[in-house]
């Protein structure tokens, strides 16, 4: 059986969307798959169990990544065509059955959504695999025998993200003496490019026990180091989808973007939000996506540090 799973570009909604790949390999278990998605999260895909093709789809001007993507695909005779994207590209090519997302008005967390693109039973969670060498290499990188806090202080768009000193200030309370992780060491992860808007953070935290991997690793590197983490805290982001595929406690800071759709997904995962609304936010007079401002400012460490403590204490009682 040969399936075709056309994903998202953007690392999270990626991510969000491999339950529903893990979910197809369990009903089909002798399925071939080729999953097409942008260049960012296309390594994660390539150690997943049944996939034997990764189409890295670079998006073009006048739709012209869907022609190069029919290029590839159309010589196939296809059992079945996923497209989580909305396209018409399901129809151009030879298929017995297709499943094409369709935008919908009510919201709703987007594992929901996914999960009933294909009748599933219960939502399917985002589930990741590493190779072995991928493995040990984080291994390497995080070793064994400490607690470490995972921060992904940076997003897609710095609207987006809480001030670097504050991830700062949090750290310093969670790991000093009296935190819940006392004596850890911080995980820092993000993309080269986000390293300035990260420096006060960089800059506040002792070198000796900090991991900074800002940069460092490619995103299978990343998931599998998270992996290793007691405690993750982060903005919207695809590094806060990882952190809750990988079954750490997460805790996801929002503010000018939905948590209704777009929570880390998992029993071990919490938000913690601006005092105003989404619609607040963006419906504001001043709301300018260009800016280059933060929209989280008013979202406190007290409520950052209470939240991951109780974060903290629910993993420790389920275990």
């Amino acid at each position: 059986m040969k399936i075709l799973f056309i994903t998202s570009n953007r690392i999270g909604d990626a991510v969000l969307s491999t339950g529903l790949l893990d979910a197809l390999a369990a009903r089909h278990p002798e399925a071939r798959f080729t999953v097409a998605c942008g260049p960012l999260p296309a390594p994660l895909f390539a150690a997943m169990p049944g996939v034997e093709r990764v189409i890295a789809l670079q998006k073009g001007p006048y739709g012209r990544h869907w022609l190069l993507l029919w290029r590839r695909t159309a010589a196939t005779a296809w059992d079945l065509v996923v497209d989580l994207r909305g396209s018409l590209f399901a129809y151009t090519v030879r298929v017995g059955r297709r499943r094409v997302l369709r935008p919908e008005a009510r919201l709703r967390h987007q594992v929901l959504r996914l999960s009933d693109l294909l009748d599933l039973a219960a939502p399917a969670p985002p589930r990741l695999w590493v190779s072995d060498a991928v493995a040990v290499e984080a291994e390497r990188l995080v070793p064994a025998g400490a607690l470490v806090l995972a921060l992904a202080p940076t997003a897609n768009w710095p609207g987006k993200e809480w001030p670097a000193a504050r991830f700062a200030e949090a750290a310093r309370r969670l790991t000093g003496p009296e935190g819940i992780l006392p004596g850890g060491r911080v995980l820092l992860l993000g993309a080269a490019a986000e390293r300035p808007r990260a420096a006060p953070l960089l800059a506040a935290l002792p070198r000796e026990g900090t991991l900074d991997l800002m940069g460092e690793v490619d995103l299978p590197t990343a998931y599998a180091c998270l992996s290793r983490a007691a405690l993750f805290i982060g903005n919207d982001s695809g590094l806060m989808h990882l952190a809750a595929a990988s079954g750490i406690p997460t805790l996801g800071l929002f503010g000018p973007s939905r948590a209704e759709r777009y929570a880390p997904f998992g029993p071990n995962c919490a938000v913690a939000r601006t005092p105003e609304s989404y619609e607040e936010i963006v419906g504001g007079p001043n709301f300018d996506t260009d800016s280059g401002k933060s929209y989280m400012i008013s979202l406190a460490v007290d409520q950052v540090v209470a939240a991951a403590e109780r974060l903290w204490q629910q993993r420790r009682k389920a275990l």
